[in-house]
């Protein structure tokens, strides 16, 4: 095996890659494919050394057009026959088939699962929306750590803004976007974390690299309310299953069994399974996958092309300080934008200081009944001590009967 240090990396600049022939036609030229077959880290470093752009990283190779053929011999590359990088790389287990790519898929299929955690993995977090009480970051961060992940907090929340430009926002959009790009491209970083919700995800959508993003491994992303935005957009633009559950910041108010639940969630593959209310009206048992999340995010997502509807799936939805008729204008919004077209059933969680838990409730069966696919209502998720983590993109069963909710997990 060839072993060759990187221009201008230094002696711990290392890599092992491999080139074949320029004999791959594309957009009117030739092109060679370049790999690894120890790591994709070493790959990514020895493309960066050149100046290869990492858009053209494709799963697990980058694609270089033929005058860089020579020079990429000279940075040390082995040559090697198209066939023997492909087999070099299936047996150092490095080899992506396309159904592991992050790409768009269609409504209704199960979304590409991220690996679990491990021992060890690191956890990047982030802060899309609003600020964060620092006391309470610090204790959800230990409850990570007590895991055994390794937590990397972004840069403004070890170098906070002296003056945000809106006080409900942790630092300027440019900034928060460009962190969580940083975050989710990060070589080392296995799961990326929000610290809360609040106020301001939407805001960064527009301003995220989605093809930089696309070209890394699939990440874990984890959070819920504001950032069923980033839940939506990640599920339209990657095709990635994320998790709905707790920020960090929530971790440290959560008991120990809540905790476990999400240690559970992102560090194992057991299915969730969620009871709520029986619905003796609107039941059946139905199979789809898991989408949704915040009502009102998804409401106000509709129409913005980062939506992933519910077609073919079961919606799960939730709220907070929401009054009724915003409820069922939220609700109206979805029906009318197609959102719910082709839904299969819906699993509703909290909807935590909404008003008359009545009128809610009749608002919800009235809006929701017009579907006519089961409905269960009062799962445990959402804006409510205990809330509980539900896997999005993942394959469920829905039975209206008993009021449960059983998701397979997101994660390999």
């Amino acid at each position: 095996m060839f072993v060759q240090t990187s221009p201008g990396s230094g002696d711990n600049g290392a890599v092992t890659v491999l080139v074949d022939p320029p004999n791959a036609a594309g957009h009117g030229r030739l092109w060679s494919h370049v790999a690894s077959d120890e790591s994709f880290e070493e790959l990514h470093a020895f493309a960066a050394a050149l100046g290869v752009p990492r858009r053209g990283f494709d799963r697990d190779h980058y694609d270089v057009p033929a005058e860089w053929y020579e020079r990429l011999l000279a940075a040390g590359a082995v040559p090697v026959s198209s066939r023997e990088l492909l087999e070099r790389l299936r047996k150092a287990g490095l080899r992506r088939p396309k159904m592991w790519t992050p790409v768009p898929r269609r409504p209704g299929a199960t979304l590409l699962r991220p690996p679990r955690l491990r021992d060890g993995d690191v956890v990047a977090v982030v802060q899309p929306a609003g600020p964060v009480e620092p006391a309470r970051l610090a204790a959800g961060v230990e409850v990570l750590r007590g895991w055994g992940l390794e937590v990397r907090p972004t840069g403004q929340l070890t170098e906070p803004p002296a003056d945000p430009p809106l006080p409900y926002l942790a630092a300027d959009d440019g900034r928060r976007a460009a962190e969580l790009v940083a975050a989710w491209t990060d070589l080392d970083v296995k799961a990326v974390w929000a610290t809360r919700g609040g106020y301001g995800t939407q805001r960064l959508l527009d301003l995220l690299d989605w093809e930089l993003l696309g070209a890394s491994s699939p990440r874990l992303l984890v959070g819920f309310s504001d950032v069923t935005a980033l839940h939506q957009a990640v599920a339209a633009r990657l095709g990635t299953a994320t998790l709905h559950a707790p920020g960090i910041a929530a971790l440290g108010d959560a008991d120990e069994a809540t905790r476990d639940q999400v240690r559970r969630a992102v560090m194992g593959c057991e299915a969730v399974e969620l009871v709520g209310t029986p619905n003796g009206t609107s039941g059946g048992t139905v199979e789809g996958v898991v989408v949704g999340g915040n009502l009102t995010l998804l409401a106000t997502s509709a129409g913005t092309g980062l939506v992933h509807p519910a077609q073919g799936g079961i919606a799960v939805l939730e709220d907070v300080g929401e009054a009724p008729y915003r409820i069922d204008r939220a609700l109206t919004q979805l029906l009318r934008s197609g959102w719910f077209q082709g839904v299969r059933g819906v699993a509703l969680g909290a909807f935590t200081r909404c008003g008359d838990p009545a009128l809610v409730r009749q608002v919800l069966d009235e809006r929701l009944g017009t579907l006519g696919v089961p409905v269960v209502h009062d799962l445990p998720f959402g804006h409510v001590p205990g809330n509980r983590p539900v896997p999005l993109g993942a394959a469920a069963t829905l039975d209206a009967r008993a009021g449960r909710l059983t998701v397979r997990s997101c994660l390999r």
